[in-house]
C-alpha cells in the first residue's frame, strides 16, 4: 500500500530529485523560491514560443532576415503568481505588433495560459481542438501554430505526466436510490 500511495504522489522522477539537487534546500522557503524561479521560466519559454509563432521563424534563424519585423530584445515585467511575485522578461517586436497571451500586456497576473494549454494536451486533445477550445469558452485568439509552439517548448512537463505510473486499482463508486414521498392522511 505503501509503494501505491509513494508512485500516485510521485511527480518528479527520483533521477530528477538527487541527494546533490535536494541539499541545496534548508527550509520551505528555500522550495518556494526555487519554484517561483522556475515558474518564471517557464514563462519566458513560452513568451519565446509565442514571439516565434507570431514572428514565423525562431531566434537568430536566417528565415528571419528582411522580413520587415524582428525581435527588439525585451523588456522586464513585475507578475504576481501562485509562487509569489517574479520579474520576467516580455520579448517585444520593431513594429510593436506583439501581443502576448500567457502574460498580457498591461496585467500583472498571467492567465495561466500555460497550465491550460498543457492540460488540455496532456488529456489527449489534439492542437486544432485546444485551438477551439480557447477562442471558444475563453476568448483567446491563438494560432495552431502558437499551440504547437508553446507545447514544443514546455512538452517535456506533458510527456512527464503522459508517462507517468498509473495506480493499478481504481475505486469504482456507484449510488442509486429511489425517492417517493407517501404520507399519512386522516380520515374523519
Amino acid at each position: 500500500m505503501k509503494k501505491i500511495m509513494k508512485e500516485k504522489n510521485q511527480v518528479v522522477p527520483d533521477e530528477v530529485l538527487s541527494k546533490e539537487f535536494l541539499s541545496q534546500f534548508k527550509t520551505e522557503a528555500d522550495v518556494s523560491r526555487f519554484l517561483n524561479q522556475l515558474h518564471a521560466q517557464v514563462l519566458e519559454k513560452m513568451l519565446e514560443g509565442e514571439m516565434d509563432a507570431h514572428l514565423g521563424y525562431e531566434k537568430n534563424s536566417v528565415a528571419g532576415n528582411n522580413t520587415g519585423n524582428s525581435r527588439n530584445g525585451s523588456y522586464p515585467k513585475k507578475i504576481q503568481t501562485g509562487h509569489g511575485e517574479s520579474v520576467i522578461s516580455i520579448p517585444r517586436d520593431r513594429n510593436g505588433q506583439f501581443e502576448p497571451i500567457a502574460v498580457p500586456k498591461h496585467e500583472s497576473r498571467g492567465l495561466s495560459i500555460e497550465k491550460l494549454v498543457i492540460s488540455l494536451y496532456a488529456k489527449g486533445m489534439s492542437v486544432s481542438d485546444i485551438e477551439e477550445e480557447m477562442r471558444e469558452i475563453y476568448e483567446i485568439e491563438l494560432s495552431t501554430s502558437a499551440i504547437s509552439i508553446i507545447t514544443n517548448k514546455v512538452s517535456q512537463a506533458a510527456q512527464e505526466w503522459q508517462n507517468r505510473p498509473l495506480d493499478p486499482v481504481y475505486l469504482i463508486v456507484w449510488m442509486d436510490g429511489i425517492v417517493s414521498r407517501y404520507g399519512i392522511t386522516a380520515r374523519l
